[in-house]
């Protein structure tokens, strides 16, 4: 599936709740859901910072695709990272930096969030499209 089409399926899952409460239900399932991220991978360099939350996010290139894993110590933030996987791994890098991500404004996520947790998204987002960025160029370069 392309990034538009599971942002749109990410858009009708959370379309189904009308309270927030169940919502965040959801990104605890999410999160609740989300491989194991091996505790090689949970260094300082994998730390996002910004983030009030312990958040590791591991990239990895497969195959020309960035293959996403994740964890944080925060059941709501790992349920926040968990969706962003959910729609970005398994994406080539070009793709990745084509998305704007608008499936979180779409469901609400970002109105909802406290100030604190918001930046933190925003610190995740960052994080990606710098991973993207990062293996484009060593893909150009390789060419």
């Amino acid at each position: 599936m392309t990034i538009d089409e599971l942002q749109k399926e990410v858009i009708e899952d959370f379309s189904g709740f009308d309270d927030w409460m169940d919502k965040y239900q959801m990104l605890i399932d999410l999160g609740n859901d989300l491989d194991v991220l091996n505790d090689k991978y949970k260094t300082e360099q994998n730390l996002i910072d910004g983030c009030q939350s312990r958040v590791w996010l591991q990239c990895d290139y497969v195959d020309g695709k960035l293959v996403f894993t994740a964890d944080s110590d925060a059941l709501i933030v790992k349920g926040i990272i968990a969706l962003l996987i959910r729609v970005i791994s398994n994406h080539t890098p070009q793709e990745i930096l084509d998305s704007d991500f608008y499936f979180i404004e779409k469901i609400g996520l970002r109105e909802h969030l406290s100030p604190t947790r918001s930046n933190g998204l925003v610190s995740m987002i960052k994080q990606i499209k710098a991973y993207a960025l990062t293996y484009k160029i060593k893909e150009q370069e390789q060419k």
